[in-house]
């Protein structure tokens, strides 16, 4: 039995050690894998077949994105893009799509210093605490008394995408003294990080 025991801990032990590098690991290679697929192939028909090599798909994306961060600098096709938006937001199923895709991208890229993103704990009333993320403080654009002096607080849930939003008054909101990715790896772990990790 004891060393039934010594082998279950040592197997678990060399689990919890190979199994976040794997999945990061796996994680990585398809992201890779998936921008040199989609790129590379774009690639592959503007350049000739010769000229092109393993990776520059994945140079390709990297350039774009930055090409595309730095056109949107200039005020014009700042403007143009709000146009091309705003056609988007017209489009009743592609709108919602969007919409909750560019929200949720813009919450996890952007760090505390670019707005409201702040980490903060809320008691129910079974004195049941939830912690949460600060998403937006003024919702006057919900014309309803029923959000007066509230803020909208995002709960994620944990070992999954997904969460739920709430409207909390704002005097109950107890902020913590916590960066937002340890808060979020805290709430997506079910609290079992340590606390430097």
């Amino acid at each position: 039995m004891s060393s039934l025991r010594t082998f279950n801990k040592t197997f678990f032990t060399g689990l919890v050690a190979l199994l976040p590098i794997t999945a990061t690991i796996y994680l990585v290679v398809w992201v890779v894998g998936a921008a040199e697929t989609f790129f590379g192939t774009m690639l592959q028909l503007l350049v000739p077949e010769q000229w092109y090599r393993p990776g520059m798909g994945v140079v390709a994306s990297l350039a774009i994105i930055f090409a595309v961060g730095l056109l949107l600098q200039s005020l014009l096709i700042k403007r143009l893009a709000a146009v091309f938006e705003s056609i988007i937001y017209r489009v009743p199923l592609i709108k919602s799509i969007y919409g909750s895709t560019r929200e949720f991208v813009t919450f996890l890229l952007q760090g505390q210093s670019q707005g409201p993103r702040q980490v903060v704990a809320v008691t129910l009333t079974n004195q049941m605490t939830l912690v949460g993320f600060v998403t937006k403080r003024d919702l006057s654009f919900i014309n309803s008394s029923a959000v007066s002096g509230k803020v909208a607080v995002y709960f994620p849930m944990s070992y999954q995408i997904g969460g739920y939003t709430a409207m909390v008054p704002s005097d109950q909101l107890i902020p913590l003294d916590m960066p937002m990715d340890q808060a979020m790896r805290f709430v997506m772990t079910a609290g079992i990080i340590e606390k430097n990790s």
